[in-house]
């Protein structure tokens, strides 16, 4: 009798490490270039991010990247509730959402990745294409409605500015950029998407519309440029009140003299080695911060050069 209690115990043991190491087998089956996965991104950067994931899937034939895209408000719900653990987006945690995090035994990982900028909109034939840095403020904080405020000359009448949700990264950067109040004048709206912007600003003469310049900056890309055909981008006055105006190019982007810039980051909540820590790799190495380049924003990690050329 006490053999076969010797025995029984001795198998109960057994079967114990037998199933936490098909357990871990299980979990470590995932590798940094192998698994399925759901990320969120802001959808600023939907091109962007479809080019990063067709360029990552293609190298490593094991790896599905499902993305997600939201606006800012919907992406850092999901991420704390776990519904994803990756994310694309343009501000890092707060120290008190770390900690959150950390309660749960939960490091996340950031990793700045990109540059990129807010652009200005505006209708194919307003000829208003040069605002000043002080006259967009003067604009959000209410105290410019009217077009004839910014040009005697101009024949629109009342401005219509529109953002690409209400609770999208792009609100909460003006918000913080001019230090305004929790609530915008009444002749600014918000829509559902930074396609929907473009395509209201180019049915409406008189609206200005906030979008990333990931959507119009990919010279190769199809959807960008068809974009950029529907509308006109405003130079805006430098933010130090000189009459130098710039357009939202990559050059400065770089310089940060253009004077809506953000930084794009990659936060990752996994505790081991996933496949979402492979693809914030990928993204912050040589290839990745390629197609950042290419894309129109100016890459984190990579150093780029500055050529100027001289009119003869």
């Amino acid at each position: 009798m006490r053999n076969r209690y010797l025995i029984l115990f001795y198998f109960s043991i057994f079967i114990f490490f037998v199933s936490c190491n098909q357990g871990d087998v299980t979990k470590i089956d995932e590798t940094p270039t192998r698994g399925n996965i759901k990320i969120g991104v802001d959808e600023s950067f939907q091109l962007l991010a479809m080019a990063e994931i067709d360029a990552f899937q293609s190298m490593y034939k094991y790896a599905t990247i499902n993305p997600l895209y939201k606006p800012e408000n919907d992406l850092f719900s999901d991420f704390f509730k776990d519904s994803i653990r990756l994310m694309i987006t343009t501000r890092k945690l707060t120290p008190q959402e770390e900690e959150g995090l950390k309660s749960n035994n939960i490091i996340a990982r950031t990793t700045k990745i990109a540059y990129d900028a807010l652009a200005f909109i505006i209708h194919k034939d307003n000829p208003d294409s040069l605002i000043k840095f002080e006259t967009i403020r003067e604009i959000f904080s209410g105290k410019l409605s009217k077009w004839e405020q910014i040009n005697r000359k101009s024949k629109l009448k009342d401005i219509k500015i529109v953002f690409d949700n209400p609770k999208s990264a792009n609100v909460r950067f003006i918000m913080e950029r001019f230090s305004l109040p929790v609530q915008f004048p009444d002749y600014c709206a918000a829509v559902n998407s930074n396609e929907e912007v473009i395509n209201y600003v180019e049915k409406n003469k008189n609206a200005i519309g906030l979008i990333s310049v990931n959507w119009i900056s990919d010279k190769q890309d199809t959807v960008s440029n068809k974009f950029l055909s529907k509308v006109k981008v405003v130079a805006i006055g430098s933010a130090l009140g000189n009459n130098e105006y710039m357009l939202p190019y990559q050059a400065y982007i770089a310089e940060k003299s253009y004077p809506f810039i953000r930084e794009v980051y990659m936060i990752n909540r996994e505790s081991f080695s996933g496949l979402g820590s492979g693809f914030t790799a990928y993204v912050a190495g040589e290839i990745g911060q390629r197609i950042i380049l290419r894309s129109g924003l100016v890459p984190a990690t990579m150093p780029i050069r500055l050529v100027q050329f001289k009119k003869e």
